[in-house]
C-alpha cells in the first residue's frame, strides 16, 4: 500500500531531519536537504516517464512552497520541543484537514472506511498525548524538551500547511509522472533558500549532519512519489489520513534512540494507528 510506504517515509524522514536539527539550526538542514532531493528526482524522472502538464506542474510547485515553509517550522518545532509530541500533534491537522476537504468534494468512503478515518484521528490523538520526556539522550544534549507556546505555534503552523502540502499533491492527477515532484522540490528549494538567506543560516552542514541530511532527502523522494501515486488510485481522504499516522515511526524511533518515553496512552494509540490501516485497507 503506497500511503503506507509514504507514512514510513515521513515518520523516518520527521525522526533523522529532527535529530539533525539539534545539533545545527534547521534550515541548514532543509537548504541540503531539498536542493539533494531535486536532484534524486531530476535523475528518476526520465525513466519513469509521464508528460509535462502546466497544471500538474503548478500544483507541484504550491506543494512545495507550502511544503518548505511547514518543513522549516516542523523542524524549528522539533529543534526546541519534544518529538513524541510535536510530530503527533501536527499530524492531527495533516489528517484532519483533507478529510474535510475531501468530504466537502464529495468522496463518500463506506462504513469501514468511515470508521477507519475515526479511529486514525483518535489514534493520532493519543499518540500525542505529552510524556515524561526529562531523558532524551545525548543528541539532545541533556536539555528537557518542553511544549512551550512557540513550540506549539509552530506545530500547528505546520500542521495546516502540511495538511495543503497534501491536497495540492492530490490535484497532480496522472500522468505526469515525477515531473510535478521535481516543480515542487525545486520550489521547496527556493523557498527555505531564501529564508535561510534572510535569516544568516545559509551554511551547509558538515560531517554527520550532512550525511543525515542526504538520508533525508532520500526518504523525502521515496515518501512524497509514493502519495502522489497513492492519491492517482485513492480519495484524498483515505490516502491523507493514512499517510498522516507516521507519527507511529517517528515516536518509536524517538523512544528507542533517544529515550523519550512513551506512555500508555500513546501505545493504545499506535494500536489503533494499526487497526485503522487494517479497515482502511479493507475498504479500499
Amino acid at each position: 500500500m503506497l500511503a503506507l510506504v509514504a507514512a514510513v517515509g515521513y515518520g523516518v524522514s520527521d525522526f533523522v531531519g529532527g535529530v539533525a536539527s539539534r545539533r545545527v539550526a534547521a534550515l541548514r538542514v532543509v537548504i541540503v536537504s531539498y536542493p539533494l532531493s531535486l536532484v534524486i528526482v531530476l535523475l528518476v524522472a526520465p525513466f519513469v516517464g509521464g508528460t509535462i502538464e502546466l497544471s500538474a506542474m503548478l500544483w507541484g510547485l504550491a506543494s512545495g512552497v507550502a511544503g518548505g515553509v511547514a518543513v522549516w517550522w516542523f523542524y524549528l518545532a522539533l529543534a526546541a520541543g519534544p518529538m513524541a509530541v510535536v510530530s503527533p500533534v501536527t499530524a492531527v491537522l495533516v489528517a484532519g484537514i483533507p478529510v474535510l476537504v475531501g468530504l466537502s468534494m464529495g468522496e463518500r468512503p463506506g462504513i469501514i472506511a468511515f470508521v477507519g478515518i475515526a479511529v486514525a484521528l483518535v489514534a493520532v490523538v493519543l499518540v500525542s498525548k505529552e510524556s515524561p520526556d526529562e531523558v532524551t539522550g545525548e543528541v539532545a544534549g541533556g536539555r528537557k524538551m518542553k511544549f512551550t507556546r512557540t513550540v506549539a505555534w509552530l506545530t500547528v503552523g505546520s500542521g495546516v500547511t502540511f495538511a495543503f502540502a497534501f491536497i495540492f499533491l492530490h490535484r497532480i492527477g496522472d500522468g505526469s509522472g515525477l515531473w510535478p515532484l521535481a516543480a515542487s522540490r525545486a520550489s521547496a528549494t527556493a523557498v527555505v533558500w531564501v529564508v535561510a538567506l534572510a535569516s544568516g543560516h545559509f551554511s551547509p552542514p558538515h560531517g554527520s549532519v550532512l550525511k543525515l541530511a542526504a538520508f533525508v532527502s532520500v526518504l523525502d523522494v521515496v515518501a512524497n512519489a509514493a502519495l502522489i501515486y497513492a492519491y492517482q488510485d485513492g480519495l484524498l481522504s483515505l490516502v491523507s489520513v493514512i499517510a498522516s499516522l507516521y507519527p507511529a515511526a517517528t515516536v518509536l524511533l524517538a523512544m528507542v534512540m533517544l529515550g523519550e518515553r512513551v506512555g500508555a496512552l500513546q501505545k493504545i494509540g499506535m494500536a489503533l494507528a494499526l487497526g485503522a490501516i487494517a479497515m482502511i485497507a479493507l475498504a479500499g
